[in-house]
């Protein structure tokens, strides 16, 4: 008995133990550790693609101090320049010719000359003008050339250079003194002064080619949200045209429905009681139905899912130069039209020669003076300038790289957009092809569609444009847009509904149209290319076994475009669908080596050509034109077009006559786009769902078999294996490598810092 009592005390002993360990015990949590990354491919040099690099901030002041010194005028800091100044606009690298940049990569001759595109404003001459300069070489320029006839046959007329920062702050000034014309309308109206009101710039700038009047619109401006819905109801035309800033003045004022020839004609009339005013309550940030701010402090919730790469980045960037698994590719930010990607190889070919943004076109409808004219031209307002700091964890995933970029414009010293690009690898959610057997013999093969994102967000007056280009591990790449950020509005009245839907009180959602254009200059197997059409239809044949009887059956159509006319397809008109880039070379199988443009677009209906300014974004006519590659024309619009579209610099429609594009070098010319209607749930703001369009462009019998079998990333097994086994199935280490903490850096953020002012 006194054994089994010992014995027993001894066991309650042992588990008090192990109870006290347990409780006490921490769990101990692995940093992870990141493995080597392998070299880039031998024949991938991040040294030579960097004749496509973006001008560094030293190479932009150097170039600031030549024209300086060389120019053989004062030239004023655009940041304070008057319209009668001569100041620096923007700096841009100015590419090398293609024939010059395929010469150094490929055939290891001399190097392009690095060198910069200066544009430059010439307000204090007798006949002001804007003038586009080639500087080099860079970094220590010595020569300066006018490439201003070569580049558009023509001197740039002034009026339509775009507005300055500095212009729009004088502009502003003007109209707020105006508006001490009509205080007693004002203060009823709008309870202004003690509510602050905000104007919004209209483009085009007028009616006709020498016009410089612009629209003004009036909101409320609301501290920390956006103004651009809350409309008082008050449009103002300023004609600015004059070099002169006295010699401003007000053309036209509309308010509810009304037009007068001034705030002071308006305010006499409203005491008068011949206006019909509607008073607008000032919007208290509590009842800030744009606001974005939570409701409540949010609450203490789980954190979402995160994202990171439990054995280190599994691509390398080297200055602009980018490798991931065999693609590689050089990246920069044009300052007017946004991102560019150049040399984008798959393994030692290269696939694309240019891949960038043209122009985002947004055309609004509206009952009200400004929203019935405008239509952005957002090249024009700068899209690469206002791609600012991306946001950790929302903008990006937490983990991705983050690249800075300098821009030079408007001032003479140079900007930094910190954290302007992210690169990350993504998984994308689905598998990239995968296929469970239960015939024949049992097993599955599958593989994760893991991707390559490049991202830029810019922020262009009210709305956000999220850009992705997307490499996949099948050679596909994808590139797209998302809109998002706030709608424009206009003053609800009784007609507004033909317009768009009510959102406010006094707020219409005004109906819009949004459309970007893209440059894609493929080359596949080399610069000779062809455009081939794929399509089908139905043949009725007999069955051979059964005379008696018909069936129907598909049959490929084929046909290859010999003319630029026949390769210009209307916007939302039928085209074949499966249209590629071929070359002379044949695959292992027969077919002509090629490459697939698909395009995912739901584009409303485009200026008609009747439009007097439709010239200036004839781009928009096509969902897809293919044209001869000419380094005359290198762009399907300029910054020039926004301000004269009525004599339009760059027209995209005169690039298409009826040359030869076999066995040519080929550019294709890619618009989407969507139709957007407003509607209550984009309040406070748009959301991306279902507002994304783009293109993908897809190896076509370009391979002999799908480049992605040879993936590490693919899992195989069958049924009679042991599948935890590491070794045998990827998916089973995956509790072991991601069992560890990523270290992650704290966040940060310094996207204010670079603002002048609201």
């Amino acid at each position: 008995m006194k054994t089994v009592v010992i014995l027993l005390f001894l066991a309650l002993a042992t588990v008090f133990a192990l109870v006290c360990v347990l409780l006490t015990k921490k769990e101990k949590v692995t940093t992870c550790v990141c493995s080597e990354l392998p070299s880039p491919p031998e024949d991938i040099n991040g040294e030579e693609s960097n004749i496509f690099s973006d001008l560094t901030a030293e190479e932009m002041a150097q170039v600031v101090t030549y024209l300086k010194d060389n120019l053989g005028v004062p030239l004023q800091d655009a940041l304070h320049a008057e319209p009668a100044d001569n100041c620096i606009y923007y700096l841009d690298v100015c590419l090398p010719a293609k024939a010059d940049a395929l010469g150094f990569l490929d055939h290891s001759r001399v190097r392009p000359p690095r060198q910069a595109l200066a544009v430059v404003f010439f307000g204090g001459q007798p006949d002001p003008n804007v003038t586009e300069f080639l500087v080099g070489p860079l970094p220590n320029p010595t020569y300066h050339r006018d490439i201003t006839l070569r580049k558009f046959g023509r001197k740039v007329p002034y009026h339509s250079r775009p507005v300055t920062e500095k212009e729009y702050r004088d502009i502003d000034s003007f109209i707020f003194r105006e508006l001490s014309k009509a205080p007693a309308f004002l203060k009823d109206c709008c309870e202004y002064p003690e509510a602050d009101l905000a104007t919004l710039t209209t483009a085009p700038r007028g009616l006709e080619s020498g016009d410089r009047a612009t629209w003004f619109v009036l909101f409320q401006n609301v501290f920390g949200s956006g103004y651009y819905v809350h409309p008082v109801g008050l449009e103002i035309l300023v004609d600015h045209s004059s070099l002169d800033r006295s010699q401003w003045e007000v053309k036209n004022v509309f308010y509810n429905g009304q037009y007068y020839q001034g705030l002071a004609q308006l305010e006499r009339d409203y005491k008068d009681r011949r206006v019909k005013e509607i008073r607008v309550k000032r919007v208290q940030p509590e009842n800030d139905f744009a606001s974005m701010k939570p409701p409540v402090p949010p609450p203490l919730a789980p954190a979402g899912p995160l994202q990171f790469e439990p054995q280190g980045k599994r691509y390398s960037i080297t200055g602009s130069h980018v490798v991931y698994q065999s693609w590689s590719f050089a990246f920069g930010m044009n300052v007017n039209t946004g991102p560019r990607l150049f040399d984008i190889r798959f393994g030692k070919e290269r696939i694309v020669y240019e891949l960038s943004l043209q122009e985002a076109l947004a055309t609004y409808g509206s009952d009200c003076p400004g929203g019935m004219t405008t239509r952005y031209m957002d090249g024009s307002l700068g899209i690469g300038k206002f791609s600012f700091e991306l946001v950790r964890g929302v903008d990006c995933p937490y983990a991705a790289t983050y690249v800075d970029r300098h821009y030079l414009m408007e001032s003479d010293t140079p900007r930094l957009n910190k954290n302007s690009f992210c690169i990350f690898e993504h998984d994308m959610g689905v598998p990239l092809r995968r296929h469970f057997s239960n015939m024949g013999s049992f097993y599955y093969g599958g593989l994760a569609n893991y991707a390559l994102v490049l991202r830029a967000i810019s922020t262009l007056i009210n709305y956000d444009y999220v850009w992705d280009f997307v490499f996949y591990q099948n050679g596909a790449i994808e590139v797209k847009v998302h809109a998002t950020g706030y709608i424009s509005s206009s003053f609800f009245t009784g007609k507004g509904k033909a317009y768009g839907n009510r959102v406010g009180e006094h707020t219409l959602g005004t109906m819009h149209t949004h459309l970007m254009n893209y440059k894609v200059d493929l080359d596949i197997e080399g610069t000779k290319n062809s455009l081939v059409a794929l399509d089908m239809a139905f043949e009725t044949v007999q069955v051979p076994w059964s005379p008696e009887h018909q069936i129907q059956r598909p049959v490929l159509t084929k046909r290859v475009l010999g003319k630029e006319e026949d390769a210009a397809f209307p916007l939302n008109g039928k085209a074949p669908r499966y249209l590629h880039f071929t070359s002379s070379q044949e695959s292992q199988w027969g077919h002509q080596r090629s490459y697939r443009i698909q395009i995912v677009s739901f584009a409303g209906e485009h200026l008609p050509e009747t439009s007097t300014m439709e010239k200036s974004i004839s781009w928009g006519r096509y969902k897809m034109a293919v044209t001869k590659q000419k380094e005359e024309e290198l762009t399907s619009t300029c910054i020039y077009n926004q301000n004269d579209p009525w004599d339009p610099l760059v027209a995209f429609a005169d690039f298409i006559d009826n040359e030869t594009i076999t066995n040519e070098d080929l550019v294709a010319w890619i618009s989407v786009g969507f139709l957007h209607v407003p509607h209550a749930e984009d309040i406070p703001n748009t959301v991306t769902v279902g507002n994304g369009v783009g293109f993908f462009l897809r190896p076509y019998n370009y391979f002999g078999v799908d480049p992605s079998v040879k993936s590490l990333d693919s899992i195989y097994f069958t049924a009679g294996q042991d599948i935890e086994k590491c070794d045998l199935n990827r998916a089973a280490c995956v509790a072991k490598t991601a069992s560890c903490s990523p270290s992650l850096p704290s966040f940060a953020y310094t996207g204010f810092q670079n603002l002048t002012g609201p």
